[in-house]
């Protein structure tokens, strides 16, 4: 009890954002003090050798005694030794690298897993060396982060759109009055890239590559001025490095089954709120945050779809990460 009551003089409160492609850190007092990719890179044995930045350069370069993997997949754990390790790698860092520390942690978990994958992000967080463990889904950290009025008495509607999952909730006086959740978010979109790529330029691209081609030409509505990038991947049939030129026309085909099932699912939760709360929604709109709101022109594809108005969070990468961060302020209350 006295080692524990030691241990938490030594700590700093911290709120994470364990996404399936980026985790990010805050600290009460401190704000937003590390953003970096959920990637471990082990060796043979499992010991781990790299984290974040530096662990993601090595994807899809390493050779055959090193592994880097993303210990999340579609926002749950897929490998719990390997998050459990970043996980106390991050806490670490947090506090200068001394491993005498246990913070108390809220950290994010997407709306729609089951009690077995709760369990075991509440498992890894503790045994990554956290006192206490508090658990807030996605979209509730999201719609604090972003700003939204969410323990008033009115109706706030927040799309979450991640690495592994998108996250669509109504909120009203504090709680989630209802929410959905789809494995449809950034991931699948460089997924479907990769496909489109492959199947109508015979080139094989990695995963890097399709998130850069996502990043820098994506789109979901036609744009104003379209966009090319120049790339290079393998070709399947000759088996040489070879360069291309995509458009941005094309991407957005390659992206139409992950942003229609974005929208979607929207429709769904839409359709499905109450009649008072969906007045509310009606004046104030729809609010996107995560880093699928850095598409192109999702706005106009959602405000085309619903007829709503659609409002992108001012710095959407963050805001559950800044929700948990405000979480920490009120846990001593």
């Amino acid at each position: 009890m006295f080692l524990n009551f030691l241990k938490s003089l030594f700590s700093l409160d911290i709120g994470i954002d364990l996404g399936t492609a980026n985790i990010l850190v805050f600290v009460k007092g401190k704000g937003i003090v590390c953003s970096e990719p959920s990637v471990v890179a082990t060796r043979e044995d499992g010991s781990p050798i790299a984290f974040g930045a530096e662990a993601k350069m090595m994807l899809g370069k390493t050779p055959g005694e090193i592994k880097a993997i993303r210990p999340l997949k579609d926002g749950v754990i897929a490998y719990f030794e390997e998050t459990e390790d970043m996980l106390k790698y991050f806490i670490r860092k947090v506090h200068n690298k001394h491993s005498f520390v246990a913070p108390r942690i809220v950290i994010s978990i997407p709306y729609g897993i089951t009690k077995v994958e709760r369990k075991a992000v509440e498992e890894a967080t503790l045994a990554a060396g956290a006192r206490k463990v508090y658990l807030i889904e996605e979209p509730r950290a999201a719609a604090i982060g972003a700003g939204l009025a969410v323990n008033e008495p009115r109706g706030c509607m927040i799309v979450d759109i991640g690495g592994g999952t998108t996250e669509v909730a109504i909120l009203s006086l504090g709680g989630i009055v209802i929410a959905n959740s789809i494995r449809y978010a950034g991931d699948k979109m460089d997924q479907h890239i990769i496909e489109y790529i492959r199947n109508e330029h015979n080139l094989l691209i990695g995963e890097r590559t399709a998130e850069s081609i996502k990043l820098n030409i994506g789109s979901a509505f036609q744009l104003e001025e379209e966009l090319t990038m120049d790339i290079s991947g393998r070709e399947i049939v000759s088996g040489l490095p070879r360069n291309i030129t995509v458009r941005s026309e094309e991407i957005r085909q390659a992206l139409t089954v992950p942003i229609n099932a974005i929208v979607n699912i929207i429709k769904l939760t839409l359709e499905k709120t109450p009649p008072e709360l969906s007045s509310d929604i009606a004046e104030d709109g729809i609010m996107i945050a995560g880093g699928g709101a850095l598409i192109r022109a999702l706005d106009k594809k959602i405000n085309a779809e619903t007829g709503l108005k659609v409002k992108i969070a001012e710095d959407p990468l963050t805001c559950v990460v800044k929700g948990t961060g405000k979480i920490l302020e009120t846990l001593d209350k």
